[in-house]
């Protein structure tokens, strides 16, 4: 077993079953494991801005990481708008980037780069492997940083000789951590923002747009009279009949302005205070009323489900008659 295969492998065994890949020369041997190990699918992208942006929506769909795989610093710059967006949605990747071999980088080679530094500004953590023996071990670091709560970019760089270098050791990836339990004190605080009586808006954001939080937010919609809205950019929500509805807030800074304009107290349920996407003269940042108190009640990577509402019973069934 080589290095890439360590790699390969660490990756099945932290559940990370697609690459989404656009490689190069220095690629090859991770290609290789790729089509080696079970359970493992390569898929190719033809520019790196559609590896990235597959990635991220993988994640938007399935709440898992999939790997990417990209060709030294030109080609991660090519797929850093899409890692930027899939960042902004709290997108989990696992990112791959290969790299020149060690002894091959000091000479300034024409793709030559400043890996790292590119990575950085699209990602939560970045690595760069120096060892065959260790890969595994740093690749389910990696994965731990992207099924993290909420999602987010892991960066690890792969040299080609630590590709090609022979490895004993997979990686055992640590299960992902369960969302954070919201404080008592800020449900209180929540629910006495809603009793107000007065407009009250509460905003929702991340997976508080899907299932059951949906669902209950609807149902405290129907009972306090508050209006519900979502943010403006999210990773995902669902919509359609039988669904409550939670509209966007508009990226018109002055219609957004006026949806907000009469709202005395605004309910933060896994969003950002709700902010114009432009600045303009004249013109606030941040939309909500100056006025308007704000609660941030639950934040994104917590437990929205249970901030919105208790669990349901569990019903247990009798028992037959004898």
């Amino acid at each position: 077993m080589n290095g890439a295969e360590s790699l390969a492998r660490t990756l099945v065994a932290g559940g990370v079953d697609v690459c989404f890949a656009n490689p190069g020369t220095s690629e090859m041997h991770f290609v290789a494991a790729l089509d080696r190990v079970e359970g493992i699918r390569c898929i190719l992208g033809l520019f790196e801005g559609v590896v990235t942006g597959a990635a991220d929506g993988y994640y938007r769909v399935m709440e898992r990481p999939a790997s990417t795989l990209l060709h030294l610093g030109p080609g991660l710059a090519n797929g850093l708008a899409n890692l930027h967006n899939a960042k902004k949605a709290r997108s989990g990747i696992v990112n791959v980037v290969g790299e020149h071999t060690t002894s091959h980088r000091h000479i300034d080679a024409p793709l030559s780069a400043d890996v790292e530094a590119i990575a950085r500004p699209m990602s939560h953590w970045v690595l760069t492997s120096q060892s065959a023996s260790r890969v595994g071990d740093e690749a389910a670091l990696a994965i731990e940083a992207a099924g993290s709560n909420p999602g987010q970019i892991a960066t690890l760089i792969l040299p080609a000789d630590i590709s090609w270098s022979p490895s004993n050791r997979v990686g055992e990836p640590r299960p992902p951590t369960p969302p954070r339990k919201v404080a008592q004190e800020a449900v209180t605080a929540a629910v006495e923002a809603l009793r107000a009586d007065e407009p009250v808006t509460l905003l929702l954001g991340d997976c508080a747009l899907r299932g059951r939080a949906l669902e209950l937010a609807g149902r405290i919609a129907a009972k306090t009279g508050c209006r519900l809205m979502s943010e403006a950019n999210n990773a995902r929500m669902e919509t359609g009949a039988g669904r409550a509805d939670a509209p966007r807030y508009s990226p018109n800074v002055d219609a957004a302005l006026a949806a907000f304009q009469d709202t005395k107290r605004i309910v933060l349920i896994g969003a950002k205070l709700p902010a114009a996407f432009f600045g303009y003269p004249g013109r606030p940042s941040l939309l909500a009323p100056p006025q308007c108190a704000v609660v941030s009640t639950a934040a994104p990577g917590d437990d929205l489900e249970d901030a919105l509402g208790p669990a349901p019973p569990c019903t247990i069934p009798p028992s037959p008659s004898r």
